[in-house]
């Protein structure tokens, strides 16, 4: 069969640019990133470096762009050329027939200033029972009081005045930029399929209530988003599909249902985003054969790397932070 090449003029021209400047700087794919090794850097720069049709499942959690502070120095923008150019660079290094696994949440949130500053009312936490129609009356009867003068009048402070004719609040809540809430999985979708991928399949993680921020509650309708999407994607070429890498329990339980629940992570002390080895470890057994390779390019604390060697996998590891790549070499006793 012949093996696809990677085009980078299928790519968008943004992107064509990043990928040709990367392999003009001497980025070429060389092989110089052995198997079993954690390496320090951007993976927008080490991923060229890895032998061509070579990796059989990267799985791997990017930064959300939900404001956890090793993603705070990043626009928008430069996150959404960090995802694609990463997705963009892995179709050259995923063997035919092998995957793509992304594990992230399916909402992310950022500041929008073109958003209308209104502050949502809250009934329930309302102090104050003078409501618009209270105000609006008020005003019509005495047209010549200002705000703090109506206060007086109705019994309130100043402050819920200007709430309830405006919907905003004076001492600091709406006039700060609002902040939006955007479907990410069309994004990666799109991006992976720019680069020559196909999405294959697409499973649930639904988190325990072990999980840190499922204590956090909102004063909107919003729910609280205890779930995260794991997209794969799949590279053209022959799969492998052998039943047998589970038992038939793990068959029944997992490898054919598309949701997933399984404890989450107790304590995230030593980074702050860290996945259960479950989650690593069920794709590696779907989707991999023993001594394949498997790669993380946003390695963290190791965890996908700790999962490859569990189930008998070599792995490639690329982690930007040093502090995080001391973690990751302390849990793979390297």
């Amino acid at each position: 069969m012949q093996e696809l090449s990677f085009d980078p003029q299928r790519l968008p021209k943004h992107l064509q640019r990043t990928i040709s400047t990367l392999y003009e700087n001497g980025q070429s794919p060389n092989g110089c990133l052995l198997p079993n090794n954690v390496y320090q850097g951007d993976a927008r720069i080490l991923l060229p470096k890895i032998d061509p049709n070579s990796v059989a499942l990267s799985v791997w959690s990017p930064p959300y762009f939900v404001g956890k502070s090793y993603e705070s120095h990043i626009s928008f923008e430069e996150w959404q050329d960090l995802l694609s150019s990463v997705i963009a660079l892995h179709f050259p290094i995923i063997k035919p027939g092998g995957f793509l696994a992304i594990n992230i949440a399916d909402i992310l949130c950022y500041r929008d200033d073109s958003m209308p500053r209104i502050q949502a009312e809250a009934a329930n936490r309302r102090k104050s029972k003078v409501t618009r129609e209270d105000v609006l009356r008020t005003i019509k009867e005495h047209p010549e009081a200002n705000r703090y003068q109506l206060a007086t009048l109705l019994g309130c402070s100043e402050q819920t005045i200007d709430r309830r004719l405006h919907g905003n609040n004076i001492r600091g809540g709406k006039y700060e930029t609002q902040t939006r809430v955007k479907i990410v999985g069309g994004m990666v979708e799109t991006w992976a399929l720019e680069a020559g991928f196909y999405p294959y399949d697409r499973r649930v993680w639904v988190k325990d209530a072990a999980w840190e921020n499922s204590r956090w509650a909102s004063l909107s309708y919003r729910a609280v988003d205890e779930f995260e999407y794991i997209y794969i994607f799949w590279k053209p070429g022959i799969t492998k599909y052998d039943r047998n890498r589970l038992t038939m329990d793990e068959w029944k339980n997992w490898g054919s249902r598309g949701v997933w629940t399984f404890p989450s992570v107790r304590a995230n002390d030593d980074h702050e985003a860290k996945f259960p080895i479950e989650l690593p470890r069920r794709l590696i057994r779907l989707l991999t054969e023993p001594d394949e390779i498997v790669l993380d390019c946003f390695l963290g604390s190791g965890t996908s790397a700790l999962a490859a060697i569990r189930e008998g996998r070599r792995y490639i590891g690329i982690e930007l932070e040093e502090r995080y790549i001391r973690l990751a070499k302390q849990q793979l006793f390297l």
